[in-house]
């Protein structure tokens, strides 16, 4: 039986993010784990997290847990999801921290000062549904329409080096990143646990990609 592990390093939601792999997915065994082996032998990765970066990078070293996801992320199909997109940048600028440099790149906080195209003043955190625009066809994208709406909670978000890695973006008072792909990763800003159909798709189309 093929396994996906989710990474268990103390900051994600993790009960929602296996619970719906293992509703799209009913053939796999889901492991929501902190062993390093585990996460090495299992055949596909998914990266949650939710909090603060500092405290994310924190967290997973004291698990020992930075070379398994290094491992899966240049071996196997990836996923990562919110703080788990951005933890994969080079840097981040809320605490001023390194993240694990497997994209180029930066992680930025919205401006405290944002408006929509009404005029309307943007709240920060970026919370709720939003469009997700693609920007490169995909194989997780399949049967999801172009600006389908997801869930978003997050104050910072990623600004890759080489924009030719970003998979779609989304606009909340300026344009952003809001999931990359490149090689065996896919990596996303929104949570497609938390956003219904459009959500269990991208799920379903991770689970029986191969890159």
């Amino acid at each position: 039986m093929s396994t996906v592990a989710i990474i268990d390093y103390g900051m994600g939601n993790l009960r929602s993010v296996a619970k719906a792999i293992e509703h799209v997915a009913p053939a796999f065994r889901v492991e929501v784990t902190a062993d390093a082996a585990r996460v090495v032998a299992a055949d596909r990765v998914v990266f949650p997290g939710q909090g603060a970066m500092p405290d994310c990078m924190r967290e997973l070293d004291s698990r020992g847990l930075r070379p398994a996801v290094l491992n899966a992320a240049a071996s196997k199909p990836f996923l990562g999801i919110c703080i788990g997109l951005q933890m994969l940048f080079e840097h981040s600028n809320e605490g001023n921290v390194p993240g694990l440099g497997v994209f180029a790149g930066n992680v930025a906080r919205f401006s405290k000062e944002m408006f929509g195209t009404a005029g309307m003043r943007l709240k920060v955190p970026h919370m709720g549904w939003n469009e997700v625009r693609q920007r490169q066809p995909h194989p997780l994208w399949e049967g999801i329409p172009d600006g389908d709406r997801f869930y978003f909670v997050h104050s910072y978000c990623v600004q890759p080096a080489d924009s030719v890695m970003t998979a779609a973006e989304t606009d909340h008072g300026t344009r952003f990143t809001s999931a990359v792909g490149q090689a065996n990763i896919f990596a996303v800003q929104f949570h497609p646990e938390k956003s219904a159909h459009a959500g269990l798709r991208l799920l379903s189309n991770f689970i029986h990609w191969a890159p």
